[in-house]
Formats: C-alpha cells, structure tokens, sequence
C-alpha cells in the first residue's frame, strides 16, 4: 500500500496550496489532485448541494486506487462534520482541514483571540469555532466570510500589490484587526495564494495558519505512524485533474505551484 498515490481533492486551484506543502514534505509520493473547476465555488452552495459534489470528486478518486484522499477544501471538510461523505467509500485513510488546522492554530496564539475566514458555507456551519472550543474553551473566536476571495484566486488576482485585493481584503479583514485577534485561519485553501495581501492588511505580528498545509503535514504524519509512506528514492509523479478548461487550469498551477516539472494534466468528468 504504500506505493499507492495520495488523493486530494478541492472546487479548484486552491487545494494545490496543499498538493505544495505535500511535494516539499514528502517528495517521493505520488499525488492525483482534483480540482472542481466546472463548479467552482462550492462556498455559495447549499449543504445539499456540496455533499453530492464532494461524494462525486471522492469516487472519482477511488478509481485510482488511493490510499489515502485528503479534502483540501474548507467547504467540504465543514460538511463532512455532519454528513458521512465516506460511509460507502473503500477508502478508509481520509481527512478534511479542519482539526489540523484548528490544533495548528490553538498553539500558536498567545491572547486566546483567533480569527476565522472562510467561505460563507463554511462560516455559517460554525465548525472551525466549535473544533477550537474543544480543544481550548477559553478562546475567543471572530468569524468572517469573505466570498469575493475565491473568485480573486481562481482569476488570477493574488498579487500583494493588486489594488482589488487590497480593497476586497481590507474590508473583510477589518473587524478582525479591530478584535486584536494574533492568529488567523485562512479557512479555505484558496486564501493562502492571497497570504500577501492578508498580511500586509493585517500585520506582521499577525500568524496566519494555512489549512492547505496543515492538512499536508497531518498527511506526512499518519502516513508515516501508519507505515504507508512511499518507501523509493525516486521522485514522485504528480497528476492533476481539471473539470474545466485545462489551459486556464495549467497557467494556475505554474503560477501556484512555481513549476510544470513531472506534471501531467488532463481535463475529466466526475460524473
């Protein structure tokens, strides 16, 4: 098993955040990404909705064989909380973003005031503020969704020095600075690709915890506890998958990821 690939699965582009952290931690794993791009945003979604979504890009991953699949996505893993979106899966290994991220994010803040971004799904479950309040109940949390950051992503606008995202940015970022929180969730794994931006609205002293790249350093961990971590010298091969144009998909992932080297992309349906 442990030269099977990692599955990963996200609405689009922003998972490849953790696909990012996975490369550099374990580089001789094999990785199938999906990203939802027909269907992006999933944020704007009913619960309903997501849920057929989110079971869909899990059997499409299932066809490879995966030993483990990894939601890089705020949206679904606020879902899977609540709804059994493995109950018929034959993957047993998975994990959504959000008690990795939240442990991350308990540890570091030093005044016990957390902030939490996220897509409006995700905000209006409540599941990353009732996750840290299991772990440290004398936390205060503050809680924004911040819509307009996926489509930034997604088109391109992530520079620190775009005047857009510095407007949308601060508006949405406001109230958390004036709450003096010292550590931010950036909920979805979208806004880490806007981390310039966000830190520059809201300060240096400000820890920003990604969930992209916690979920891959949980990854890291199981696999290796668990014994199914790749054991080869080789490099590993990463595969992604786009359900919408492959050539807006693939100038995203130069972008993103910094390079095309052993990549191979191809579009898909996961229906």
């Amino acid at each position: 098993m442990s030269e099977l690939a990692i599955g990963v699965f996200d609405s689009g582009v922003g998972g490849l955040t953790c696909v990012k952290e996975l490369t550099r931690l374990m580089p001789h794993e094999d990785i199938i990404y999906l990203g939802d791009t027909a269907r992006v945003p999933y944020g704007t979604k009913s619960v309903d909705t997501i849920a057929k979504y989110a079971k869909e890009d899990i059997s499409f991953l299932e066809r490879f064989n995966v030993k483990m699949i990894l939601i890089a996505c705020g949206t679904v893993s606020s879902v899977l909380m609540s709804r059994p979106l493995f109950e018929d899966s034959s993957v047993s290994a998975y994990s959504g973003v959000i008690y990795p991220t939240v442990t991350a994010a308990c540890a570091a803040t030093q005044n016990g005031r957390i902030g939490v971004i996220g897509t409006p799904a995700t905000i209006r479950s409540g599941v990353y503020g009732k996750a840290i309040r299991e772990i440290r109940s004398d936390i205060k949390v503050f809680s924004k969704a911040c819509p307009m950051f996926v489509p930034l992503v997604e088109n391109g606008y992530t520079d620190k020095n775009d005047k857009v995202a510095r407007l949308i940015a601060e508006e949405y970022l406001e109230g958390m600075k004036r709450e003096g929180v010292d550590t931010l969730i950036l909920g979805c794994t979208h806004y880490p690709h806007l981390e310039g931006v966000i830190s520059e609205v809201m300060g240096g002293n400000v820890k920003l915890i990604s969930s992209g790249a916690e979920i891959a350093k949980y990854a890291e961990r199981t696999l290796i506890t668990s014994g199914q971590a790749a054991d080869r010298e080789e490099k590993g091969k990463l595969t992604l998958y786009c359900t919408d144009s492959e050539e807006l998909f693939a100038e995203n992932v130069e972008t993103f990821l910094g390079h095309k080297d052993n990549i191979t992309i191809s579009r898909c349906s996961v229906k």
